[in-house]
């Protein structure tokens, strides 16, 4: 096939996205490309298709789950390739979920320095292993020892 055909092979498609042929599978099961058949049932991708497989991995980089972007492709006309207009409307209604993820993860690397420096042996403080000590409610002792291995009533130490 010429380089300048208005068809891509499912390889020709994941030389150049860079993305391999499984992963252009998957995504095609999930809604965010499509293509057609040929008459010996090979698949053939237009062109704007590149620009979706980009527009996906880009998404994909940001943590956007992929129904999230299978919903805002579906907004997009059929064939059409997502243009810089497309990408700064979905990217505006993802910012703030960007921004909270983020604000969620600094929490999570600061109470992971804290958790780090109890070494586990305060669970009573930890703020990963038992947030606001809810497992204090519970009554003394360990609460996440697995009793399927070792039993209250045994000896294990």
């Amino acid at each position: 096939m010429a380089w300048n055909s208005k068809e891509l092979t499912v390889g020709q498609l994941a030389e150049r996205s860079g993305v391999a042929v499984s992963a252009l599978h998957f995504y095609e099961t999930k809604g965010l490309i499509s293509s057609r058949r040929t008459a010996g049932n090979q698949r053939r991708y237009s062109r704007d298709t590149l620009r979706r497989v980009a527009f996906v991995r880009l998404a994909q980089r940001l943590g956007i789950p992929l129904k999230t972007i299978a919903d805002a492709l579906a907004e997009l006309p059929e064939e059409r390739t997502p243009t810089r207009d497309d990408w700064a409307r979905l990217s505006a209604a993802w910012r703030r979920e960007l921004d909270d993820r983020i604000v969620q993860l600094q929490r999570l690397r600061d109470d992971l320095t804290d958790c780090i420096g109890c070494g586990c042996l305060s669970l009573d403080r930890c703020a990963l292993a038992n947030p606001r000590d809810r497992l204090g409610d519970e009554g003394p002792g360990a609460r996440r020892i697995d009793t399927r291995i070792c039993p209250p009533a045994s000896s294990c130490r």
